[in-house]
């Protein structure tokens, strides 16, 4: 099944995709879309919630999300186009929640912004508690999958000290959605073709059977160090393709770009690149 919240920031409803990609509303069986409430969920007949007309703003597709687990040079092409080593095992970085947004909303560039990039994700939505978990059984406690677009700033993240999420935790530097799909939808999460369009051009072209770790080896792994909660948000790494990587000179975002996301099954995604403004009046930097 596919899951979403739309509507306006703040106000978002729950909502369940039918087999015609159409939105239907499922406010009068639960308040919010969370992974306590999924289950509840899955004897519902799409075709007997109402629909909701027009094309409202999807936002992040579940509530609850109590924090992001990203990895890093997951790809090993990736790694080569970044200069870096490839990891021996998962590099693991930390995102704000408050870089969450729709998956449609603005990309808003920090403050004297000069290396912005683009990153397109395969996500994890966990469905029950990670802590010293088996790869054997890694992949039971996934409550969905998600697209994601883990959106850096690279200068702040490899020029200032050694810690990846200055670059990587501004607001709105993680966009997520449209839908959360189950399981059972997406089979084999190894098989996932993902693209990335930057202004009409394709940057980045991948499938998720090319992660050097794959899923249920990335939550066995992250389970040792940091217990997962139902609801946190692990993100799986990039392809290669991304701005910092392009020869013979890196690409970085600019005021004005469109990002195009899509995974296969997961949906799609479009952001618009904006400068900062001041998140109360407005004022530009």
């Amino acid at each position: 099944m596919k899951f979403c919240r739309y509507g306006a920031k703040g106000a978002e409803k729950p909502g369940l995709i039918d087999e015609d990609g159409r939105i239907r509303d499922l406010s009068e069986h639960v308040g919010d879309v969370s992974v306590a409430v999924l289950d509840q969920l899955t004897s519902i007949h799409a075709a007997s919630l109402p629909l909701v007309e027009g094309a409202p703003r999807y936002g992040v597709p579940i509530s609850g999300i109590g924090k992001i687990v990203a990895i890093g040079l997951n790809y090993r092409d990736h790694a080569i186009e970044s200069n870096l080593p490839i990891p021996t095992e998962p590099m693991m970085f930390m995102k704000s929640l408050s870089s969450l947004s729709g998956p449609n909303d603005d990309v808003m560039l920090p403050k004297s912004a000069t290396h912005g990039d683009w990153e397109v994700e395969l996500g994890v939505i966990i469905g029950k508690t990670c802590r010293h978990v088996d790869r054997a059984d890694a992949l039971d406690h996934v409550a969905g999958y998600v697209l994601a677009n883990d959106v850096s700033e690279r200068f702040n993240q490899k020029q200032r000290g050694t810690q990846w999420s200055k670059g990587k935790g501004h607001d709105t530097f993680c966009p997520v959605g449209p839908w959360l799909v189950t399981p059972d939808e997406i089979g084999d999460p190894q098989d996932l073709d993902m693209t990335l369009d930057v202004n009409g051009s394709r940057m980045q072209t991948g499938n998720t059977r090319t992660m050097i770790f794959p899923v249920d080896e990335l939550i066995a792994y992250v389970s040792e160090y940091v217990t997962l909660e139902p609801g946190d948000l692990l993100l799986t790494g990039t392809p290669p393709g991304v701005g910092e990587g392009k020869k013979p000179e890196a690409i970085y975002l600019a005021p004005g770009d469109t990002m195009h996301l899509t995974i296969a099954k997961l949906g799609e995604q479009t952001q618009d690149v904006v400068a900062w403004r001041h998140p109360r009046t407005g004022e530009a930097a």
